[in-house]
């Protein structure tokens, strides 16, 4: 492919830059950024990094918290063609070093603040508040002008969220996000003038992948948070400064619990988008209750396909408020079961995806990426039914259904259930090692006001099959989460199994 033909994730800022030099593309802090300033920006960056002694293909780490010294060094190291490898900023230890040596990164883009925390000997960069960080030395790098990266490329590693095992490093392509960038314009209905506020990690794929980066490519005004605080992003929406929100369930339980929720005003905020893991359908309802102006869309995917697979609308929430939705644009899913073969509608099975957005499989990990792509398609681990009408609807992880005297319990049913009840504020349901049952159901509840075990398992059996009701209650402060929201469950099986009586 020659020059100017391929399609590639800094080559959307630079028509955006093209064709709307002078609108604010980002503000952090006390900065804002045009468009033109910004892609000036990332094409110094990109200068600077590949003066740095690093070649196109070389893995580069960033460490950093939100920022738009995080935002300007992804897209330079896309347009440089490095590849980018965003880590959790709060990995330490052996779990950091276990990203770095695994991705191979020469180079770790840090804030100075995480610095202490490398392994020793790591190569590193300040990407802001030093004389000498990436930000600071924009102004001293001449621009970029060198070959534009190929479509096929790699431009990042996304290590998987690991609720399971170590994290894997997912081989996103340009081609990949860009076709992801797409589908979410298309299915989320990203516009030029909405507002929206990016308070998620930038870490984190959703956030950049699915809000941040295809903003940017249709033009919008983006405001970037250092993370998703309540009273800022109330003060926001009041005053009209944003109008458009994504955050995961915890964070939307979060704000709806907050004691000004029902008397603030949120009428400017038009947009609400929800995912990285299963929405609760009685919060769902309690957020639309308060908020019926408020048009609500649902994300689900995997960070393997960039990450958004499926989205159920605003104007289908009414008749399907437990589904996902259907399939983006650039998005084939079949329902199967355990030989590959489609279930019929209704039957539960393994979501199976074909897609243009796919990464090229795991970092260094040819027999787990060949486990994933069987029979050509690359399969979830995501438990769904598909209705009539191709809606898809989660029934869990495969690897969380409970198997309890023979017979198979969804735990996302079961935690519907329990959050009906007012005392309940966070759950989550697991299986735990039985005699008896093979497995024991085990909600692990976080109380919002005093309940006893015997009360919630008597006001679950009051809704759902009783033998699905949970045999034990355990109650926590809070439960363990990754960066994206999502429940650690293999924690919690951990934590809790082989304990003898109910924790209260």
């Amino acid at each position: 492919m020659t020059q100017g033909q391929s399609s590639t994730v800094d080559g959307m800022l630079r028509r955006s830059a093209r064709r709307t030099p002078a609108r604010i593309a980002v503000e952090y802090g006390d900065r804002a950024w045009t468009y033109e300033d910004l892609d000036d920006a990332v094409s110094r960056a990109a200068s600077l990094l590949l003066a740095e002694g690093r070649a196109p293909g070389d893995r580069v780490a960033a460490y950093g918290h939100n920022s738009d010294a995080y935002l300007i060094a992804f897209l330079a190291c896309a347009r440089a063609g490095l590849v980018h490898v965003p880590v959790n900023h709060h990995l330490t230890g052996d779990d950091l070093a276990y990203v770095l040596g695994q991705s191979g990164s020469a180079l770790v883009l840090a804030d100075p603040g995480l610095t202490g925390r490398l392994p020793d000997g790591t190569r590193t960069l300040p990407l802001r508040d030093t004389g000498d960080s990436l930000l600071a030395r924009l102004p001293g790098s001449p621009p970029y002008d060198g070959p534009e990266p190929r479509t096929e490329d790699l431009v990042q590693l996304l290590y998987t969220s690991g609720t399971t095992a170590l994290p894997k490093g997912a081989m996103m392509t340009h081609r990949a996000l860009v076709h992801a960038y797409l589908s979410a314009i298309t299915a989320l209905g990203l516009d030029a003038g909405d507002r929206p506020v990016h308070a998620l990690p930038l870490y984190h794929s959703a956030q950049t992948h699915v809000f941040l980066l295809p903003y940017l490519a249709v033009g919008a005004r983006n405001l970037i948070l250092d993370a998703p605080d309540g009273d800022r992003l109330f003060d926001l929406i009041e005053t009209g400064r944003v109008d458009s929100l994504f955050a995961p369930p915890t964070v939307w339980i979060g704000l709806a619990g907050r004691p000004d929720f029902a008397t603030r005003d949120l009428s400017a905020l038009r947009k609400a988008y929800y995912g990285a893991s299963v929405m609760p359908v009685p919060v769902l309802r309690r957020l639309r209750a308060r908020l019926p102006h408020l048009a609500f869309y649902n994300c689900f995917g995997q960070s393997e396909i960039g990450p958004l697979a499926t989205v159920l609308g605003p104007d289908e929430h009414d008749a399907r408020p437990d589904s996902c939705g259907r399939p983006v644009l650039f998005v084939d899913a079949r329902v199967v079961d355990a030989d590959g073969a489609d279930v019929p509608v209704g039957v539960p099975g393994e979501i199976v995806y074909r897609s243009p957005q796919l990464c090229e499989g795991y970092w260094d990990r040819p027999e787990e990426t060949a486990e994933a792509f069987r029979g050509g398609w690359f399969h979830s681990g995501d438990l769904a039914v598909r209705d009539a009408e191709g809606y898809l609807t989660i029934v869990d992880r495969v690897k969380d259904v409970i198997n309890s005297g023979g017979v198979l319990v969804a735990s996302r049913q079961v935690e519907d259930a329990l959050y009906t009840h007012e005392a309940v504020a966070e759950a989550a349901v697991i299986g735990l090692p039985d005699e008896r049952w093979i497995e024991a159901v085990t909600a692990v509840v976080v109380p919002r006001a005093e309940v006893t075990e015997d009360q919630l398992i008597a006001h679950v059996k009051d809704r759902i099959a009783p033998f699905k009701a949970p045999k034990r209650v355990l109650f926590v402060p809070e439960l363990p989460r990754n960066a994206s929201g999502k429940i650690l469950k293999r924690e919690l099986r951990d934590r809790f199994r082989g304990s003898a009586a109910p924790g209260h």
